[in-house]
């Protein structure tokens, strides 16, 4: 029950605080997992939570279900018309034989879910247009946003993992994810407390060496051996210093000019035994550029 809490409050707060919905919008609640990796707790849990939300929340909005029949073999089409409908939510079934697509273009032994999701999040980005839906919720939860920044970080070179809030790149849609401050094992448990229908992807399910089925398994032992890691890690993708990184873009190391000004909470004297200054003892150091690079050089 301390779960089910929880999954409530957490996005109520943040819906306050980062101000997602707007009054008289109306919403899309996607009906579908984790980017096709498994089970579909999450959007079972999402559109509960955005119901209660609905009843709560300090703005007014319309709710609408959307899941995407991809034609895969197989798939029980009638298990979701038949939910929805008995808890009386509004819901729509787009049919797009992404599925053959996915099997045409992908080539044999390769992973589908890439292509698979972006084809999929197509679909419900034009539908929304179509229909003046202005948010789309997703049910992304914090450990596939964490998921996704090492599958980023190890196979695509870059800092990059999932935002509460999203604008997409046509600014047609704005994405949500009502569950991103909540862990996946608190949706397990509330999602079998209501006991959610659930309908696995085939396709994904029967590909082997997932790269994200490989993050997780690194994650999971990592909370076993240290179970505040997790948190700590997640505690990051809030807290980022552009500044101490390398990336141009967001700080021009280049120009910075004739001086380097550095923070010894980083840099300098005064370190204490972890490398950090206390923040009472911070002060700016000046170093001329030119003598710098002659120290560098060895002049």
């Amino acid at each position: 029950r301390g779960s089910c809490s929880r999954l409530h409050l957490f996005p109520l707060l943040q819906v306050v605080v980062e101000r997602r919905l707007s009054e008289g919008q109306g919403l899309l609640a996607q009906r579908a997992g984790d980017e096709g990796l498994g089970e579909d707790l999450e959007g079972g849990v999402a559109l509960d939570v955005l119901l209660g939300l609905k009843a709560r929340a300090p703005v007014n909005f319309d709710i609408v279900a959307v899941n995407l029949d991809q034609k895969q073999p197989g798939f029980p089409e009638h298990v979701l018309p038949e939910y929805l409908a008995s808890i009386g939510v509004e819901f729509t079934v787009l049919e797009q034989d992404t599925y053959s697509v996915v099997k045409r273009v992908i080539p044999e032994g390769k992973t589908t879910c890439s292509l698979c999701s972006r084809l999929r999040r197509g679909a419900l980005y034009t539908y929304a247009a179509k229909n003046g839906i202005t948010k789309i919720a997703l049910g992304h939860h914090a450990d596939d946003i964490l998921e996704t920044f090492f599958l980023n970080l190890f196979h695509g070179g870059k800092l990059k993992a999932m935002p509460p809030k999203l604008e997409s790149d046509d600014t047609r849609n704005i994405v949500i994810r009502p569950l991103a401050y909540c862990r996946e094992k608190d949706i397990a448990k509330y999602a079998h407390h209501r006991e959610y229908p659930i309908i696995p992807c085939n396709l994904c399910g029967s590909q082997e060496n997932l790269q994200r089925k490989e993050i997780k398994k690194m994650l999971n032992a990592w909370e076993k051996e240290a179970p505040k890691r997790i948190d700590s890690m997640l505690a990051a993708l809030k807290s980022v210093v552009p500044s101490h990184l390398m990336d141009t873009e967001l700080f021009d190391f280049r120009t910075l000019g004739g001086k380097l000004e550095r923070d010894t909470r980083w840099f300098g004297a005064n370190e204490a035994e972890d490398g950090e200054t206390p923040p009472h003892r911070t002060r700016e150091v000046t170093v001329p550029l030119d003598s710098l690079l002659r120290r560098a050089g060895g002049a």
